[in-house]
């Protein structure tokens, strides 16, 4: 079984192993989720996964509240920054839905946590591909260079009869094929990789409507509603660190104050944490900042796992009269691939 659950522009599809009756929902709206469990229910499935392709900005993501209500994994990119997501993959694994077999296909550029999936001669391509567009490479982290290198190099290389599901569509489309997005797809179609650099950093298209609302709750635990957050603009003017710059910057004889903003779990989980950084989880920090007021004359470097919530944190921060904060980019995913030491 093959749906597509929303019929509206944000595309939510739902692959279903029929043997089984287990089934995976992929890029769910939070405001779809009873519909998304009364289909469930009629058509006597089991949710077995719950996967996003990447960090959505322009919708919230069902993601975690199906997986409260039914327990089945979130499944994201390694790259995703949301604490909720119970499974990370990377590029060629394989996810198994009952007798179904789903590949990942890492497929950056739009974020950089974007994601492909491939099953059954179909191919589900986020944002990275829409049909006769391709997904804006202007928010924070996406890239043009990349986005090109992915749908040329990752996804024009399937075969051409493979049907392609994008995450949305504008123009009343339901699916394409590789072929003819190789062919006819306007933004790519013989285009070189800097010409299509050129076309994408000129869209100058509007930032979507409610887009922090939307995008910082994606990334974090944190609601919107509960916690005001940074516009983008002073997310843009967050300086940035390195992992081996922020190593150096600790071995100084006055080093900088580490601050981890992620959920405990995570601290002490399997990236660990920098030894002698100060936990204090995104969602507290407006209400325990009075705890940092001693250290404002002290840099201060936030952290957390791929480095954007430490970037709003970093934000907050500044807002609050901090004035020698940092972010670490890249996170203490960067940090591990650095081989620099943790604790656990």
């Amino acid at each position: 079984m093959f749906r597509e659950l929303n019929h509206a522009k944000c595309k939510t599809y739902l692959i279903a192993s029929d043997g089984e009756r287990k089934a995976a929902i992929i890029d769910p709206l939070r405001d779809r989720v009873g519909l998304y469990l009364g289909f469930l229910a009629y058509h006597k499935l089991a949710l077995d996964m719950i996967i996003d392709t990447h960090t959505h900005a322009d919708h919230r993501s069902g993601a975690r509240d199906l997986s409260d209500l039914t327990g089945a994994p979130v499944v994201m990119h390694r790259r995703a920054p949301s604490p909720y997501v119970t499974m990370h993959v990377d590029d060629g694994d394989l996810l198994a839905c009952g007798d179904l077999e789903i590949r990942v296909l890492y497929t950056p550029g739009h974020t950089p946590d974007s994601i492909s999936l491939l099953v059954d001669g179909r191919v589900l391509t986020g944002d990275v591909l829409l049909i006769h567009g391709t997904g804006r490479t202007d928010f924070a982290g996406g890239d043009p260079a990349t986005s090109y290198d992915s749908i040329t190099g990752k996804l024009f290389t399937l075969p051409d009869s493979t049907l392609v599901f994008p995450a949305h569509d504008y123009r009343g489309h339901t699916r394409s094929t590789i072929g003819d997005e190789k062919r006819s797809n306007p933004r790519i179609a013989g285009r070189s990789r800097e010409d299509y650099v050129q076309l994408m950093n000129h869209l100058g298209l509007p930032l979507p409507e409610g887009i922090q609302e939307a995008l910082q709750p994606n990334q974090c635990e944190v609601d919107a509603e509960t916690m005001p957050f940074p516009n983008l603009a002073q997310l843009s003017q967050v300086r940035q660190l390195s992992p081996q710059e922020v190593f150096e910057r600790i071995q100084r004889p006055n080093p900088p104050v580490l601050l981890d903003v992620r959920e405990e779990g995570e601290f002490h989980g399997e990236l660990g944490h920098i030894p002698g950084a100060r936990l204090i989880p995104l969602g507290e920090l407006p209400e325990r900042a009075k705890e940092l007021s001693a250290l404002k004359e002290r840099e201060i470097i936030a952290i957390c796992r791929v480095g954007q919530r430490s970037t709003t944190a970093a934000a907050i921060l500044t807002g609050l009269g901090f004035e020698r904060v940092w972010n670490m980019k890249g996170g203490m995913l960067d940090w591990n691939e650095a081989n620099l030491r943790v604790e656990r």
